[in-house]
């Protein structure tokens, strides 16, 4: 499916863009140059009547995001959350891309249930509301359980999103491709990798079955968070298209207006949702991977709600200690031991010169940390840092890859509500924390006390296992005998005689 034909969708795409208006748009948010602008816009001219007409209501961005399918709305949920990237209207036109979709009907949301759940709404539900918000994968409706009347959030998956979203996915691979092919430079960026890592998040976020089990995981581990809720899951009521949650009232996170109405401090709430984030992932490892507005709420008593737990990430205690240090490194700005890391770590080469790479890091640092509080920001620092490793030839780190994605959206979540906030003296005390909880004699203990309780699993086998190795270090198989040049050249020559011998006597019968 990953063929040339593909060639014909991509042309589509800049064909939408252009004739929805959204190509100018796009352009004038990323400042492209003069050139680049024109080579663009004079290729994709000429075939923009291939393009999808889209809702011509809808301002042009998201209007062609929308035609062009989830995996590009995807693509526009996470700029949505980067004004500091793409503009402050930009921004807040994309933001309608997060949960103010089109619905589908409430015929095809009721057979759905059905279908999943074996039984009809009016026996499940006392109550069953139009959809209150629609995203690009699914979209919920508010429900009273039939039996006990509570409130229940209902998430149904849109109809055939399966094979929709198989399609965008196969664009992207041959892009992918091509870009291998034509640019050999960029395979150290692994761009197949990397939409394979894409793919596997979104395909499981298809599944409504893994993200109740995800749910219920992020639940039990941020139960004791002051400030920070998660709906339950209701297992009898959930299935692999279906998912049913308690319902959780609160204001959008993105709505700044109604949030200073309500009376709740933006400031608070901006080093919460940092705070918590980072939290998640170094201390649990395990956080949630689209933080953007449309899936936080902020509760009447400020407690924040997280919900639509699709997209999860997941990391191992090393990475976790690893990320740690580069970040504390970067606030005490030691650049060697920033450096050292990386090393320690293999994601620089060893044959590079480690005091080169602490200068280098020093002028990704030095400038961020010279600015303004309300200018400095982590999602710059990785962008520089990544520029500085590509040229020390690191390799791209597909299991860091959603993490440093999550951690540019949470940023812009927070900078949406506090444009000022210091990000560095937000991140400080949770880094500290974690550092001081898993890099120390603390720490050491309790490694030697999980080592020693794994060897123990395996004390049985030990002495077995011990005399094997020992046994094959004092035995080394011998060496296998060289073959003779005449020796192979005569097997050859009696090859080459059966074979011909073989085509005469064909010939003769």
């Amino acid at each position: 499916m990953r063929g040339p034909h593909n060639i014909i969708r991509l042309i589509r795409t800049g064909a939408t863009l252009e004739r929805t208006g959204a190509m100018k748009v796009i352009l004038d948010a990323f400042d492209v140059g003069p050139f680049l602008r024109a080579t663009l816009r004079s290729l994709v001219w000429p075939f923009q009547w291939l393009g999808y007409k889209g809702d011509p209501a809808m301002p042009p961005a998201p209007r062609a995001l929308t035609a062009l399918g989830p995996a590009y709305i995807k693509f526009g949920q996470i700029l949505s959350t980067r004004p500091d990237v793409v503009g402050d209207d930009m921004a807040v036109q994309l933001r309608v891309l997060q949960d103010k979709m089109p619905p589908f009907s409430m015929a095809e949301a009721k057979a759905e249930i059905q279908r999943e759940l074996g039984m009809p709404v009016e026996k499940l539900f006392s109550t069953f509301s139009a959809p209150v918000a629609a995203a690009s994968l699914a979209q919920v409706h508010k429900a009273h359980l039939a039996d006990t009347g509570e409130a229940v959030a209902v998430k149904i998956l849109r109809p055939g999103i399966e094979r929709a979203f198989r399609r965008d996915i196969d664009a992207f691979y041959f892009v992918a491709r091509t870009i291998e092919v034509l640019s050999p430079s960029s395979r150290r960026l692994r761009p197949m990798d990397v939409i394979a890592h894409f793919e596997g998040v979104v395909m499981g976020e298809l599944d409504l079955r893994l993200e109740s089990s995800a749910a219920a995981e992020f639940a039990a581990n941020t139960k004791d968070d002051a400030g920070f809720t998660v709906p339950q899951v209701r297992w009898h009521l959930s299935g692999r298209r279906v998912m049913t949650l308690d319902w959780a009232e609160g204001i959008g996170i993105g709505d700044n207006a109604a949030l200073d109405a309500a009376g709740h401090d933006r400031r608070v709430l901006a080093n919460r949702v940092l705070g918590l984030f980072l939290n998640h992932a170094l201390r649990d490892g395990y956080f949630h991977g689209d933080m953007h507005q449309g899936n936080l709420k902020v509760s009447a008593n400020g407690d924040i709600i997280a919900y639509d737990f699709g997209i999860m990430g997941r990391i191992d205690e090393y990475t976790r200690r690893v990320y740690a240090e580069i970040l504390f490194g970067f606030i005490r700005k030691d650049y060697q031991r920033v450096a050292e890391v990386h090393f320690e770590a293999g994601y620089v080469p060893p044959n590079r010169d480690v005091d080169e790479f602490a200068r280098a890091l020093r002028a990704v640092g030095e400038p961020i940390f010279g600015m303004d509080a309300s200018r400095i920001s982590m999602a710059r620092l990785l962008s520089y840092l990544f520029e500085v490793t590509e040229r020390f030839g690191m390799e791209t780190r597909t299991e860091l890859i959603h993490l440093q994605r999550t951690m540019v959206v949470v940023e812009g979540v927070a900078r949406s509500l506090d444009p000022r906030m210091n990000i560095w003296e937000v991140a400080k005390p949770v880094v500290e924390d974690y550092i001081k909880q898993s890099i120390g004699p603390k720490a050491l203990l309790r490694d030697l006390g999980r080592t020693a309780m794994i060897l123990s699993r395996f004390g049985p086998q030990l002495p077995r296992l011990a005399e094997q190795a020992l046994i094959r270090l004092n035995n080394p198989p011998p060496e296998p005998k060289p073959q003779r040049g005449i020796a192979r050249l005569s097997w050859m020559a009696l090859g080459g005689v059966l074979v011909g011998g073989a085509m005469w006597l064909g010939q003769i019968i």
